[in-house]
C-alpha cells in the first residue's frame, strides 16, 4: 500500500514539474503587462517635449507650470484575467507538489512503523493493523486521489488562459488551438462517462 502511494507521488512529481515550469515560463512573459511600460511613459513626455518645441506659436510662458503626467495605467481586462488564471493554476500545481512531497513522507513513516525488525511476527501484524485503521479512519487515500484531481482543475485553468491569451493575441492561432481543444476535450468526457455505461471499461478520471 505504501509503496502504491510512493508511485502515485512520484509520477506527481514528474508531472507538476514540469508543467508548472511551462506555466511560469508564459506567466513571466504576461505579467509584465500588468504594470507600465517605462518606454511608453518615456515616449509620452518625449511627445509633448517635441509638440513644445516644434510648435512656434507657443511662447515661454505660455508653457505650463505644472508638468504634464501619463495618463493613469489600466492593464487590459483580458491581461488581468488570463494572469489571474495562469497564476492560479501554477499555485494549484505547486501545491501538488508539496503535497506529493509529504505523501511520500507519510509512506516512509508508515513502512518504518510497520516493518520494525525486532518485532515478533505477533506484534507486526497488530501494528500493521493500527496502522492499517488509522489510514482508514483519516481517509488518507481521499488524499492520495485528491492530488489528480486539483492538477486536471489546474490544467483546466491554464487551458482556459491560454484560450483566453491566444483569442486576443491572433485569432488563427486560437483556431488552430481550440481544434486541438475540442477534441481533447470530447475524448476527455468519453473517458469520464464510459465507465458508467460499461463497468468493464479501463478508462477512468475524477
Amino acid at each position: 500500500m505504501a509503496e502504491r502511494w510512493q508511485k502515485d507521488a512520484d509520477g506527481i512529481l514528474i508531472f507538476t514539474g514540469l508543467f508548472s515550469a511551462a506555466v511560469a515560463a508564459l506567466a513571466a512573459v504576461t505579467v509584465i503587462d500588468l504594470k507600465p511600460n517605462s518606454q511608453d511613459i518615456s515616449a509620452f513626455y518625449l511627445e509633448n517635449i517635441y509638440q513644445l518645441l516644434a510648435d512656434p506659436n507657443i511662447s515661454r510662458s505660455s508653457i505650463p507650470v505644472t508638468p504634464l503626467r501619463p495618463p493613469p495605467f489600466s492593464p487590459p481586462k483580458y491581461v488581468i484575467l488570463v494572469n489571474s488564471l495562469w497564476f492560479l493554476s501554477l499555485g494549484i500545481s505547486l501545491t501538488c507538489a508539496m503535497l506529493a512531497t509529504l505523501i511520500h513522507q507519510w509512506a516512509r513513516r508508515y513502512q518504518r512503523m510497520t516493518h520494525r525488525p525486532r518485532d515478533s511476527p505477533h506484534d507486526a501484524a497488530r501494528t500493521r493493523a493500527f496502522f492499517a485503521h488509522g489510514v482508514e479512519k483519516f481517509r488518507f487515500s481521499w488524499v492520495v486521489e485528491a492530488m489528480p484531481t486539483l492538477i486536471h482543475i489546474s490544467l483546466f485553468l491554464f487551458f482556459a488562459g491560454l484560450l483566453i491569451y491566444l483569442f486576443n493575441i491572433n485569432y488563427t492561432v486560437f483556431r488552430a488551438v481550440v481544434w486541438w481543444f475540442a477534441v481533447s476535450g470530447a475524448a476527455y468526457l468519453l473517458f469520464t462517462i464510459t465507465p458508467i455505461f460499461r463497468r468493464d471499461a479501463p478508462y477512468y478520471s475524477p
